[in-house]
């Protein structure tokens, strides 16, 4: 049986240049970098050589990236650690109602803290508008937080529109931009962001290692005590394969992120053009926005067959696909982000998100719309 693994937006592969990368960090390097020894000063090379990798394809200082161990604590440090500085200056927090839980569970936890949070909702295509960001804006917020591209439904935010008003009124802005990066080109110095988070293991790196940008003049509390790793603002020994393999990562993403792009796009069109043929266009409906969206996310309902239904049964086929973010996937309810498009309910409750990365191939596409069909034809003729 052929295998498709459809599931990046979840996990990537580790690419064979990265594992490599990282094999020889685990064979050659053992020193903590925190040491003044000459193994603890090679650590240190090694750790500020990977920052000054990653900063150079996020297009910011090196002194304004710091390692965290993914993209959940990245985001949690962006929040948790504005929220904590800024405290006296208000108490009033803006998101979006189709965030990452990473962000939403910390504004949930921020308000059982005092602080208020605003949840702005999406259009029809999964979409806030920054003339809506402007409208919750009070003279005590101190924080937005708004994500670059959505994970379930690939739409991408109007981040540019929303920062000019949060840099006019002296708010800190953060973006999680975890599917974004080596998706679309991200410059955080061409940018008014002043928090960004990415994670490893998006764009063909390890799993267990992130990056929070931090603009040079912001101040955040850090939310791990104990060493003075990071500049203070993230304690902890360093993971110094995971930091190596992500920088190699990074690089490789940053020489190959157009074609990728486009790549990415041929696989999105081949696989919507198998569907129109082999189940027929009436049969299933794409969610998100037509032209504002991350190229490898593809989110599509069949409204004759439930999510899990189809996602048991091109497991069974050896597809890989998913129901959601993957951090909630194991839930039979219903997507917050669907929902909070006003969906109907046959589309909520019958969405698949494909998402494509290395390894796919437009044969891949054809092969997996031809089981759809399949399954869709053996599910009729039970009724």
């Amino acid at each position: 049986m052929k295998n498709i693994y459809l599931d990046h937006a979840a996990s990537t592969p580790v690419h064979p240049d990265v594992a490599e990368t990282m094999l020889d960090v685990m064979r050659r390097q053992y020193g903590n970098a925190s040491s003044v020894h000459s193994f603890g000063r090679a650590a240190k090379r090694l750790v500020n050589g990977s920052r000054d990798s990653l900063a150079r394809f996020i297009g910011c200082r090196s002194d304004e990236v710091v390692f965290t161990g993914g993209g959940t604590e990245s985001d949690n440090l962006a929040l948790f650690g504005t929220a904590e500085a800024r405290q006296d200056r208000g108490r009033h927090i803006i998101t979006t109602a189709i965030e990452h839980h990473a962000v939403l569970h910390a504004c949930h936890r921020l308000e059982k803290q005092g602080f208020e949070v605003t949840y702005l909702p999406v259009d029809r295509y999964g979409q806030v508008h920054s003339e809506q960001v402007e409208a919750a804006i009070r003279p005590d917020t101190i924080l937005v937080s708004v994500m670059y591209g959505n994970n379930e439904i690939g739409t991408i935010q109007p981040i540019a529109e929303i920062g000019e008003l949060t840099s006019a009124r002296d708010i800190v802005f953060h973006v999680d931009a975890v599917q974004a990066l080596g998706a679309v080109p991200i410059n955080c110095n061409e940018l008014p962001v002043d928090l960004m988070s990415f994670s490893s293991h998006k764009i063909n790196g390890p799993q267990g290692v992130g990056a929070l940008y931090i603009r040079r003049e912001l101040s955040i509390e850090p939310i791990l005590y104990g060493g003075l790793q990071e500049r203070k603002r993230r304690a902890g020994t360093e993971n110094m394969a995971g930091i190596a393999g992500f920088a190699k990562a990074a690089e490789l993403a940053a020489a190959q992120l157009p074609q990728r792009a486009a790549h990415d796009e041929e696989l999105r069109g081949v696989l919507i053009s198998g569907l129109k043929r082999v189940v027929g266009e009436e049969r299933f409906h794409v969610n998100g926005h037509p032209s504002q969206r991350l190229p490898h996310i593809l989110n599509i309902s069949f409204p004759e067959c439930d999510t899990e239904t189809m996602l048991m049964n091109l497991d069974m086929e050896g597809i890989a696909v998913a129901s959601g973010s993957a951090c909630s996937s194991g839930s039979l309810e219903p997507s917050h982000v669907l929902e909070a498009m006003n969906l109907p309910q046959n589309f909520l409750r019958s969405a698949i998100r494909f998402s494509f990365g290395l390894g796919n191939t437009s044969e891949e596409m054809e092969h997996t719309a031809e089981k759809i069909g399949t399954i869709l034809e053996r599910l009729r003729k039970r009724r």
